[in-house]
């Protein structure tokens, strides 16, 4: 059973496990254990040597029952068709967590994208397009960027669309370009929305704002998340990518970081880091551990290393099931995935709202609205976890589940 599928089970343990705490009937819970579409395409891409790759992607749609289909497309070499049916099931639930009308769906494309030049890059994201047009759309299912896509990906996305469409239609991707539709904070929306939801945690665990913070996978959304934390006045001691960790108990500037890993690929090295050889991010001394690279990073293997007192999954299911319960016993607050990261796709809908209207609103406002979503959100789910004597993760299930079997009750889904 690879990782992959185990991350699907893993969802699956959840729905059930709230069923313990709401009533959901049987026929609405037989329907939330699988997507509703899931295409699989070929994509053929004529590379620089003129000869022709194929190319298999992916486009899962799990359950629409409160609004149109919202998900990413990720490029990356271990895609496959159960963790992507794994993804959108998530963000089924994640919309749902943030109450914002839209249902979960999720994308992808076998692919390592650092092997390809900027023409095959162009050319197989507008191929990705063209095969799965008849399914997306602003009103059906709204692509956004996910691991190793950007604006740029997501600009070549939405022009391809608007080809095969014969008008505009700026809605039908987000995540775009300032210039072509895209919305004020969206770059860092994941990681702001995270630094929310951490405050109210640390509020409620009784935490110092400059208690110490370890942030594994410094990339997108992780180096944003060490910046914000940073500037608000939080510790940051360590952080990791794919190729290794700086750490300096004292704590970094993660801008002096990140200077570093433009120049070298990496934050292996960094010169203000000690000379620490072979330590892990999550064997840190830290207060709050922050994963923020890709699923299924915390597991029964490595979870005792773990010393934080609290744990944000700005990362989309990086704890396993059993890593999970371990946490839990060893009396560790674990944020999950479905609230902890879902600024990024609340500040989708925004720009979908703003691209419906033509109308943009300035970065304070998307923020003060970003605010009051992920902490009314947080507080939400505090109470319900307070309610039923759980942990937060089955609490973000029991709010999320609730409303989604509701609105499928609405519908005569039943």
């Amino acid at each position: 059973m690879n990782e992959q599928h185990n991350a699907f089970q893993q969802f699956l343990g959840q729905i059930k496990k709230t069923r313990e705490f709401i009533h959901i009937e049987e026929n609405i819970f037989v329907q939330l254990q699988e997507p509703k579409k899931i295409m699989e395409v070929s994509i053929p891409v004529k590379m620089d040597n003129g000869t022709i790759k194929v190319f298999k992607g992916f486009r899962a749609q799990f359950n629409g029952a409160r609004g149109p289909f919202k998900g990413g497309i990720r490029f990356h070499p271990q895609v496959t068709h159960d963790e992507v049916k794994a993804l959108a099931a998530w963000m089924t639930f994640k919309t749902a967590v943030v109450n914002i009308p839209l249902g979960g769906s999720k994308g992808g494309v076998i692919v390592d994208p650092k092997e390809l030049s900027n023409r095959e890059l162009e050319e197989l994201s507008r191929g990705y397009i063209r095969a799965i047009h008849q399914i997306i759309g602003p009103n059906q299912d709204v692509p956004a960027p996910d691991v190793n896509t950007d604006p740029r990906i997501m600009g070549w996305m939405m022009d391809e669309y608007e080809k095969i469409a014969g008008q505009h239609a700026p809605g039908v991707i987000t995540g775009k370009a300032l210039s072509i539709g895209g919305s004020q904070a969206r770059s860092y929306a994941t990681a702001q929305g995270g630094a929310y939801v951490l405050d109210e945690a640390v509020k409620k665990m009784g935490l110092s704002k400059g208690c110490s913070v370890a942030v594994q996978g410094f990339g997108n959304a992780g180096a944003h998340m060490a910046k914000i934390l940073y500037k608000m006045g939080y510790k940051i001691v360590a952080v990791s990518d794919s190729r290794g960790t700086a750490v300096n108990c004292t704590g970094m500037d993660p801008e002096e970081v990140e200077k570093h890993k433009e120049k070298t690929g990496s934050v292996a090295n960094y010169a203000g880091a000690e000379k620490i050889i072979g330590a892990h991010c999550f064997e840190q001394d830290v207060d709050i551990l922050i994963p923020a690279a890709l699923e299924n990073s915390i597991t029964k293997d490595n979870v005792r290393i773990i010393k934080a007192k609290l744990i944000i999954e700005l990362a989309n299911g990086p704890v396993t099931a059993e890593a999970d319960e371990i946490l839990e016993k060893n009396g560790v607050l674990v944020v999950p995935d479905i609230l902890a990261n879902a600024g990024g796709v609340t500040v989708s809908y925004f720009e979908q709202a703003q691209n419906a209207q033509s109308y943009y609103w300035p970065e304070k406002e998307v923020l003060n609205k970003l605010e009051g979503v992920m902490r009314k959100s947080f507080d939400e789910i505090w109470d319900l976890k307070e309610k039923h004597h759980t942990d937060m993760r089955t609490a973000a299930y029991i709010l999320s589940i609730g409303r989604v079997a509701q609105a499928m009750r609405d519908r005569g889904w039943v």
